[in-house]
């Protein structure tokens, strides 16, 4: 937050001067928003991550895709839905469409296509397929359907993609995946627990481009 912070002192002082009441809520905001990081890392840090990594460790051992399908999709989707990043873009689209895209659709189909793919990432690593293809082919769907997709909507969808990499939701899904990857037979931690996070953010691309497209 110090470069952030520092940036806009030097731009209060030199370009910019807003009022001093205004000025003064950013620092106190800032204050808020650094201890609230601080107890949010050291939450997920102490308690998630050890947590997700144990479910994930001890769901190959019950031999059900199924299973494993269900829980991954269902820790992309609760992990997304409280998402910070994705709840701002929520209430962002919601203004600038004046209503026209609710926040809650918004969060709820990014939390959607996150689920999604998680879950079929997270399938990758039981069945041992390539990331590189199905990265190359999630991607190439997306830029295909962005071509007929409503043009408001292309930005918004890869914008949902990129908000999905947040504080909360990345570090779950990564540890989720490490899990799974560890107790799996010769199995490189660093090629199979990783990954997952990326392919996923293309799931609310996804969804976002073809609701676009069956609504236009």
């Amino acid at each position: 937050m110090a470069p952030l912070i520092g940036s806009i002192c030097v731009l209060q002082f030199t370009v910019v001067h807003a009022p001093p009441g205004l000025f003064l809520q950013f620092l106190f905001g800032s204050l808020l928003a650094v201890a609230g990081m601080i107890l949010l890392f050291v939450g997920i840090e102490v308690g998630i991550v050890p947590m997700g990594r144990y479910v994930g460790a001890e769901l190959p051992k019950r031999r059900s895709l199924a299973l494993i399908l269900v829980v991954a999709f269902s820790i992309g989707f609760a992990t997304t839905v409280p998402e910070p990043d994705v709840l701002v873009l929520a209430d962002q689209v919601e203004h600038a469409s004046r209503g026209a895209i609710s926040s809650s659709s918004t969060i709820h189909a990014i939390a959607l296509g996150v689920g999604v793919l998680a879950a079929l990432a997270t399938a990758r690593i039981v069945l041992g397929w390539s990331m590189r293809g199905m990265l190359a082919a999630g991607y190439a769907i997306a830029i295909v359907l962005a071509l007929f997709a409503p043009r408001e909507l292309v930005s918004l969808a890869f914008d949902g993609g990129s908000v999905t990499t947040g504080v909360l939701s990345g570090p779950v899904i990564i540890a989720l995946a490490l899990g799974v990857s560890s107790v799996l037979g010769g199995r490189s931690a660093v090629s199979d627990g990783f990954g997952v996070v990326g392919f996923a953010s293309v799931g609310p691309m996804l969804i976002i481009l073809v609701v676009g497209i069956l609504r236009s």
